[in-house]
């Protein structure tokens, strides 16, 4: 029992590399597990929540986009069938791949340039891809295939851009909350395109109950067939790249105020060496000691695993989710109950669990896990044991050994979402508390590096459910 005990407890081996920067109200809007000083702003809480919704807001637009690229594709059958397989790889490859390069690249690095150049690249794309809604219907589906998977791949190049620069910015700040801030960000971007996808569903289509739109592809215009949803997803994700570069410019400037405080006031020299930091430091301002992936490892290693784990099982509800029906004959039912808008809701439960779970590590209460990394590991682990329960619902229509949706919205979509949520914002939050503040910047950054290497695993290994 007392080994047991032992696991879970704060590692003592080093003082310097392995212990919370402090303890003292850790977890609070007063104080947090490394406030180093600077105030708490709900202005500030609120500008990372819009860059947390930016940052994930242009993958969920594609996801919502799903059927009418399918209307494109629809005259070549290989590419109707594997065009959705291509965007996830093409996205995951390119997203890691961009976060292991910049998580290499920390001295020189310009955290606020990073997220305005993916906001920017986002704007152009999704603009392009609104034009393409509009003009260009007749092209051959290889030759739109093509143009799609280059707009996935400058997508996922901003997105590793926007979640190195943003863990990495809010990092400096010295407030978890912040880094809390983007994860619950990312919640609210979750929720609202299966939110709209089901009221859509329910509002304007006339098919068949038992028959999901995606099912039925049609030779039609695309322009009349989903063109005109298509072009207001893109145009949507092109206004929050925007909202989000104007709300972002008070936040690059109070960063800047913040650093130059640090410089002129640092904790143990006097006004004579304060004035020889920042006079060294007026070439570069932003000018880091680089600091060595290994030792960001050794620092952070149990808290990096637990994230990685962490979106390594949550990248297999998509695959249930996709294939769970409900139980109800919609015929009977309602429209609710029809596989177009009950796959939506299925979607929605968990993201609302996820952006539940977010939130959630705000209170107080919930402060004690980012001081054990190892419990926060045991507990990624343990997350596992949601997915048998998957086997218990309706898959594909076949019959469910729980004959209950509430059992699968409630007792599996919701809680494998607010456990998720809960798990991977403490994780990230965490990251802080055991660094030296000269570090938090890189180690934001690889968090997110783990992160994102969470779901390409994840997205790679939910191949072996593809078949259930």
């Amino acid at each position: 029992m007392d080994r047991i005990r032992a696991f879970f407890r704060s590692s003592k081996t080093d003082a310097e590399e392995y212990e919370p920067l402090a303890d003292d109200d850790s977890g609070t809007l007063e104080g947090s597990g490394y406030d180093d000083g600077s105030p708490f702003s709900w202005v500030e809480y609120f500008i990372f929540a819009l860059i947390g919704v930016a940052m994930l807001w242009a993958w969920n637009m594609f996801l919502a986009a799903a059927p009418y690229f399918q209307t494109r594709f629809v005259s070549d059958p290989w590419i109707y069938a594997n065009s959705q397989s291509a965007v996830l790889t093409t996205s995951t490859v390119v997203n890691l791949a961009t976060m292991i390069i910049l998580t290499n690249i920390q001295s020189s690095a310009n955290y606020a340039f990073r997220i305005n150049v993916s906001l920017y690249i986002n704007a152009v794309v999704f603009a392009l891809l609104a034009i393409s809604t509009t003009h260009f219907l007749g092209v051959a589906p290889s030759v739109y295939l093509v143009f799609l998977l280059l707009t996935v791949a400058l997508t996922a190049l901003a997105s590793g851009l926007m979640q190195n620069g943003a863990f990495s910015f809010a990092a400096s700040f010295g407030r978890p909350e912040y880094t809390q801030a983007i994860m619950a960000g990312q919640g609210v971007a979750g929720i609202l395109p299966p939110l709209t996808q089901m009221v859509s569903f329910l509002i304007f289509t006339d098919t068949s109950p038992g028959i999901p739109p995606t099912k039925q592809p049609s030779s039609s215009d695309p322009a009349s067939e989903g063109g005109t949803a298509a072009f207001t997803y893109f145009l949507t994700a092109v206004i929050i790249s925007a909202i989000t570069l104007v709300a972002f410019i008070p936040l690059v400037r109070r960063r800047k105020r913040l650093h130059e405080e640090r410089l002129l006031t640092p904790p143990e020299a006097d006004l004579a060496s304060s004035v020889t930091t920042l006079g060294s430091s007026a070439s570069a301002a932003e000018a880091r000691r680089y600091v060595p992936i290994t030792t960001l490892f050794r620092k952070l290693g149990w808290i990096a695993a637990s994230v990685a784990m962490c979106f390594v099982a949550a990248m297999f509800f998509p695959v249930y989710t996709a294939k769970i029906l409900s139980v109800h004959d919609p015929s009977e039912s309602g429209k609710l109950f029809s596989p177009g808008a009950f796959i939506p809701l299925g979607f929605f439960f968990w993201n609302l669990g996820d952006l539940t779970g977010r939130v959630s590590t705000m209170a107080p209460a919930f402060g004690w896990l980012r001081q054990r990394p190892k419990a926060l590991f045991a507990l990624g682990m343990v997350r596992w044991a949601f997915l048998p329960l998957y086997m218990l619902c309706n898959l594909h229509g076949r019959g469910a050994v729980v004959s209950s949706d509430l059992f699968y919205l409630l007792l599996v979509q919701f809680p494998f979402g607010l456990t998720n949520g809960w798990l991977g914002s403490s994780a990230m939050m965490a990251a802080g508390e055991w660094v030296a503040e000269d570090e938090r910047e890189a180690a934001g950054g690889f968090m997110s590096m783990c992160l994102v290497g969470g779901l390409a695993l994840g997205s790679m290994l939910s191949f072996t459910a593809a078949g259930v």
